[in-house]
């Protein structure tokens, strides 16, 4: 009590914020957790039916199985490659001039704020001989019929995976390129003095401790993009996509919460989700703890 009567200003000026983000954040999840435990159509009043929606997601939902196996396979892919991909090409770009840096910083974060990178893809991955993918692999004699690339179930995953990575240098690179600038010079110096050798030395004992914040930072919103994915797997595979090949949890959250109205179920569902994004990234920060040990 005494150190929150000194530091009392602070909470002042923390408040507003603190109470957006109850309104906004706390507040939702808790009540879709207890949404969770009913049958709710959206017509009709709430009907407590205790753990029934998790009965039934876990044990008679076949297609919520395949979407948790493709959810966790796009996560334990996509995640780790692009969170290396973010911080190695912020790792080079950030030697380059300051000019040079500001615009290819632009190029690379680019992708993921571009309105057109779906239509772009299924370009490339069209079905007809006049997709670049298609083309080039029937110019060069590799096949000599059409692939229907976002029809065909065993390249569907994949080539949702490609486009994921390819949209991934966003937030988090502009994240590590902000921590990267905050490096302290001269710890650079001192750690030349005393015996670092190389730059991946200098890169494991110097530089990551020294952004821990931005790769805690980074590893969130990573992790969290991997298992929320959708728009791309409805963009380019369809909604549903064949077989199931795309689908992921959140598109089953999407499909059982936005069309079909069992809003119980999808809070079941998104509260599945919430705790394994959770438990995840608890995982990822206690091992990104002992980074430069």
């Amino acid at each position: 009590m005494a150190d929150m009567k000194q530091h009392k200003h602070s909470y002042v000026l923390m408040g507003p914020y603190f109470l957006l983000f109850f309104i906004f954040t706390v507040l939702p999840v808790v009540i879709s957790v207890v949404i969770s435990f009913t049958y709710f159509n959206m017509l009709e009043f709430p009907k407590w039916i205790g753990w029934q929606n998790y009965t039934r997601l876990l044990t008679n939902d076949d297609v919520f199985l395949i979407a948790v196996k493709n959810t966790f396979l796009f996560a334990a892919i996509t995640g780790p490659l692009s969170y290396i991909a973010c911080f190695f090409f912020a790792w080079l770009i950030n030697e380059l001039s300051p000019k040079v840096r500001a615009f290819m910083t632009l190029i690379f974060y680019a992708p993921s704020i571009s309105g057109n990178v779906y239509f772009i893809w299924q370009m490339i991955f069209s079905g007809d001989r006049y997709g670049y993918a298609n083309g080039l692999l029937i110019k060069i004699g590799v096949i000599l019929e059409p692939i229907l690339w976002l029809k065909t179930e065993a390249y569907i995953l994949p080539i949702v995976m490609l486009v994921q990575l390819w949209l991934s240098l966003g937030t988090g690179f502009l994240t590590f390129i902000a921590g990267l600038q905050t490096v302290d010079r001269t710890l650079l110096e001192a750690g030349a003095v005393d015996g670092v050798k190389n730059r991946w030395q200098e890169l494991w004992y110097i530089v990551l401790p020294s952004m821990r914040p931005q790769l805690m930072f980074g590893a969130v919103i990573q992790l969290t993009t991997s298992f929320a994915v959708a728009d791309v797997a409805m963009n380019m595979a369809g909604f549903p996509s064949v077989n199931y090949a795309a689908e992921t949890v959140v598109t089953h959250l999407i499909d059982f919460g936005t069309i079909r109205f069992e809003m119980g179920y999808a809070s079941a569902i998104a509260t599945l989700l919430f705790g394994a994004m959770v438990g995840t990234n608890l995982i990822v920060q206690k091992l990104l703890r002992k980074v430069g040990e």
